[in-house]
């Protein structure tokens, strides 16, 4: 009896173990009353690593997001490859997290591939103005859609807006937004989205390791920001804020230090252009 219970306290012991040492990466933290994105209140972005012990990195991590794509400080390669993406059509719920709006996946929605890992897809969600920027041009809108491995790792597909036509994606959830303005109590089912429907519209991406862009800013997490900017509505971008409804006029964090950090632009051999789009 004694060895039993020997052995089962060991296999409880490694189990715990396990699950703590898996990062909490993908944990964003979802109460809006906690944060928020004013320059010079109590609680705004260069307060954040000051509110709980755990969000530390927030002031004192080397490897912070967002940065700015410098295209003098970018390494051109072609060995990254295109981006590995096998996305599925899943049901899905739409949430006002009070500092975004949140689209989630409820069983994932396929998976992307890096350096021979497979991220499942979670949740999209949007910032306005753009959080990174290109050359110091900050953009209209960036999705950020996240990633998550089976050990806890991180992969953050970005892609960027500016005014123009309308993005289509948005578009065929317009009426789902509306449903959550103002609501901040519940998901909403919205019933089966298919990620493939955001397009990329270019093979190009930069890569670099960064953080989540709101608390606790856990660092290690794959960025790879798409390289076309493609176009949204004044309308559209308006709607994603207006549904949020906080006191602020942004959701974008500010820039952080690029701390020596490689930064790579993936551009395709001249055999893969005539390649059909992603």
């Amino acid at each position: 009896m004694k060895l039993f219970f020997c052995r089962l306290f060991i296999v409880v012991l490694l189990l715990l173990l396990q699950y703590y040492s898996f990062p909490a990466a993908a944990q964003e933290v979802e109460n809006e009353r906690e944060f928020d994105y004013n320059h010079h209140g109590e609680i705004g972005p260069h307060r954040w690593g000051e509110i709980k012990p755990e969000w530390s990195a927030c002031n004192h991590g080397s490897m912070q997001s967002p940065i700015d794509l410098l295209n003098e400080r970018v390494e051109v390669v072609s060995h990254l490859g295109r981006i590995h993406r096998e996305y599925k059509p899943s049901n899905a719920t739409i949430k006002n997290r009070g500092h975004d709006i949140m689209l989630k996946w409820v069983d994932g929605a396929g998976t992307l591939e890096i350096n021979g890992t497979e991220y499942v897809l979670q949740q999209c969600h949007w910032h306005s103005p753009s959080e990174h920027t290109i050359d110091g041009k900050s953009f209209d809108l960036e999705a950020h859609l996240v990633h998550e491995s089976k050990d806890g790792k991180v992969a953050v597909i970005g892609i960027m807006y500016t005014i123009g036509r309308p993005d289509t994606f948005l578009s065929s959830i317009i009426d789902h937004l509306s449903v959550v303005t103002d609501n901040e109590d519940e998901e909403k089912v919205i019933g089966e989205v298919n990620p493939r429907d955001i397009k990329f519209g270019s093979r190009k991406y930069y890569r670099y390791i960064g953080s989540l862009t709101i608390p606790p800013c856990t660092e290690n997490v794959i960025w790879t920001m798409v390289r076309k900017v493609r176009t949204v509505t004044r309308e559209q971008v308006k709607l994603l804020r207006v549904a949020v409804h906080d006191e602020s006029d942004t959701n974008a964090r500010p820039l952080q230090p690029i701390n020596k950090r490689s930064v790579q632009l993936y551009r395709p051999r001249e055999n893969e252009k005539n390649r059909k789009l992603l």
